[in-house]
């Protein structure tokens, strides 16, 4: 049985991946049911990048977190799936 915390992990970088090249944003992460924390934890292991992306609005300029997968990420999934 697969530990809940890695099949999370495994289910975050699976949609991450599934984004491509441009990425999946912190919002959209978020909206999936994943929490900073765990984003955060990807970042740290090493098995996704985050990186800030200006948007300009009517109300202002942001900075929206986009993450994307390394190859340890992609890596990582294998190894999971194993």
């Amino acid at each position: 049985m697969i530990p809940r915390a890695e099949a999370a992990r495994r289910r975050a970088l699976e949609l991450i991946a599934a984004a491509g090249s441009e990425g999946c944003s912190q919002a959209i992460m978020l909206a999936h049911g994943f929490t900073v924390d765990e984003l955060v934890d990807l970042v740290r292991r090493g098995l996704a990048t985050a990186t800030p992306q200006p948007i300009v609005t009517a109300r202002g300029r942001y900075e929206i977190p986009i993450l994307r997968i390394t190859e340890a990420g992609r890596r990582a999934i294998g190894d999971m799936q194993a």
